[in-house]
């Protein structure tokens, strides 16, 4: 494991999150919120409202922005969302979740927990220097994220579907040659 549980879930989800406003669209429903929420373990409160995705839809661009800027920009970007948040870790414990990092209340809009969760998981990359990890797709016509948690940082596509449209195309070039 390269990260620490809360780490992974969160950056896991940052870019699930990120990746839903790019071909095909998704994440466009009160429902597909909730099942994000359901699927990536947040806790806390959701309201499951229209108004509660459009939050997390204005969040977007500063999680695309805070994944895939330089370690400096980062660092200023982390530290900017942790301080309008307030954010005060301790230590939780839930579900069958082992202790682990919350750093705002339960209460608070999910999309704020998101960007907060998010942050602080970019402390942990940053603290690493593992930044490498977070990259564009390889596949010219996409500009999803990828996460790369794989052992020998192999990972160059967001999908599967990326990179058989990639191993597609270099069989094609080479066969035309």
């Amino acid at each position: 494991m390269v990260f620490a549980y809360d780490t992974e879930a969160a950056l896991v989800a940052a870019v699930a999150l990120v990746n839903s406003a790019e071909p095909p669209v998704t994440m466009t429903t009160t429902e597909e919120l909730a099942a994000f929420f359901a699927q990536h373990n947040y806790t806390g409160k959701l309201d499951g409202g229209q108004a509660e995705l459009d939050a997390v839809h204005g969040i977007l661009p500063r999680l695309r922005e805070l994944l895939t800027s330089t370690r400096d920009e980062t660092v200023d970007q982390v530290n900017e969302i942790l301080a309008e948040a307030k954010a005060l870790p301790r230590l939780v414990r839930h579900g069958d979740t082992d202790w682990h990092l919350h750093l705002v209340e339960d209460d608070r809009p999910l999309h704020v927990r998101i960007l907060v969760e998010t942050a602080m998981a970019m402390v942990d990359v940053i603290r690493a220097d593992e930044l490498s990890r977070l990259d564009i797709c390889a596949d010219g016509d996409c500009e999803a994220l990828v996460l790369d948690l794989s052992r020998n940082r192999s990972r160059r596509f967001c999908s599967t579907t990326c990179g058989n449209r990639a191993a597609v195309a270099a069989y094609r070039a080479r066969q035309a040659n």
